[in-house]
């Protein structure tokens, strides 16, 4: 007789399935769930019912079907399994931020014209088939409401069959929407958009028609305000995904540093930490990406903060050590692969600390074991949902000599 424990979902996976004490993975199975003889799921108490009508097709939310608490600790431990693949264990395991539904304010998605309709929405999971959305948990409404006059200029601007890309950030002065693979052509067609733009009062309407992107409508500067500093916004330049998540993962970095000393922040972007922590100490800014760069330091030099801003591709170009060991503290927040050769530099310095953040639990305990190898503890560590009921995930770790 098998041990029925082996049929029991204990957690859940990277990808999002369930998996039982045997190992086995399940499709949309909650932990608590257990497999019966013929193969059917018997819910168990973190089991629920998805809140979207859209779930499970749609593929932006793959967890809608397990509870807050379940959640919450498959958010954990995506971080701390990454980490024990490297043999890591942090010192502290503080407990996770989770985004609220309807709190996204950064979203790209598709549209498709299928002659009289315009599909707009997600992919379904494992496919490229559009799920049209009628409602959606995750997007800020002020997001969602856009879809249906867009459907609408969808007819004049959207090639028969062909795909358009709709990207949409909520900044200072309200929506700035991108609008990628349309086609404008005519008079009634640029009006339209002009109407439109006016009449949803958008903060900025760009069109990309296939040559680059062509800002239409803008009538005041668009801005993003980061640390109480309102620095310049290019088309859907990168933003925490929620206002809430960015105030958690900046939180975490503040309580991380010394009261005083000058900080380094790396892959800074537009200043997201650069401007938090920046309002009563010297911060030097690097960054990769010259418009993102150039926006934070006429932003910082009309605040009158201390910032040296400072283009330069860490990757090809890290800090040394001997530049590194100038900063009572390190910020670094790289891309989704991480930043193996900048990693490899804080290792052989003796900066204090480093309050790393990521958006890749994977590539982040790669790093991690470079800096434990040149003497670091991971001292704390901050597991964050802003995309929630994904399997995405952000952290904060916290490195201490």
């Amino acid at each position: 007789m098998n041990d029925p424990d082996t049929d029991l979902i204990i957690r859940i996976a990277a990808k999002g399935d369930g998996v039982t004490a045997s190992g086995r993975h399940v499709a949309l199975a909650a932990p608590g769930d257990r497999v019966a003889a013929d193969g059917s799921l018997l819910r168990g108490p973190h089991h629920v019912e998805a809140p979207c009508r859209h779930f499970p097709t749609c593929g932006g939310c793959e967890l809608q079907h397990i509870d807050d608490e379940a959640y919450a600790d498959f958010v954990t431990a995506r971080v701390t399994g990454a980490l024990a693949s490297q043999q890591i264990k942090p010192r502290i395991i503080l407990p996770p931020h989770i985004s609220p539904p309807q709190a996204r304010r950064r979203a790209s998605l598709r549209a498709v014209r299928q002659g009289k309709n315009v599909v707009i929405g997600f992919a379904e999971s494992g496919s490229h088939s559009l799920v049209d959305l009628t409602m959606c948990e995750v997007l800020d409404p002020r997001l969602f409401d856009l879809l249906a006059p867009l459907r609408k200029l969808g007819l004049l601007v959207l090639p028969d069959k062909r795909a358009a890309h709709i990207r949409m950030s909520i900044a200072d002065q309200g929506i700035d929407l991108v609008l990628e693979g349309v086609r404008v052509a005519g008079l009634a067609a640029d009006e339209a958009l002009l109407d439109f733009a006016r009449g949803l009062g958008l903060a900025r309407l760009t069109i990309d028609e296939g040559d680059g992107p062509q800002t239409r409508w803008e009538p005041e500067p668009v801005t993003a305000t980061f640390g109480g500093v309102a620095v310049a916004f290019p088309p859907f330049a990168f933003l925490q995904a929620t206002p809430d998540g960015e105030a958690a993962l900046v939180e975490a970095v503040q309580d991380a540093l010394p009261a005083q000393g000058a900080v380094a922040d790396l892959f800074c972007g537009l200043g997201t930490f650069a401007l938090a922590v920046g309002e009563d100490r010297p911060v030097y800014a690097a960054e990769g990406a010259r418009d993102l760069l150039l926006a934070l330091k006429a932003a910082a030099n009309r605040a009158q903060r201390r910032m040296a801003a400072d283009h330069r591709d860490l990757f090809r170009r890290p800090l040394t050590p001997a530049e590194l060991d100038r900063f009572a503290a390190i910020i670094i927040d790289p891309p989704r692969a991480g930043a193996r050769e900048q990693a490899l530099q804080l290792a052989d310095s003796s900066v204090p600390v480093i309050a790393y953040v990521s958006c890749n639990p994977a590539s982040f305990a790669r790093d991690a074991a470079h800096l434990l190898a040149g003497g670091y503890q991971l001292d704390t560590i901050k597991a964050v949902g802003q995309f929630r009921w994904s399997t995405h995930v952000e952290l904060v770790g916290v490195f201490r000599r």
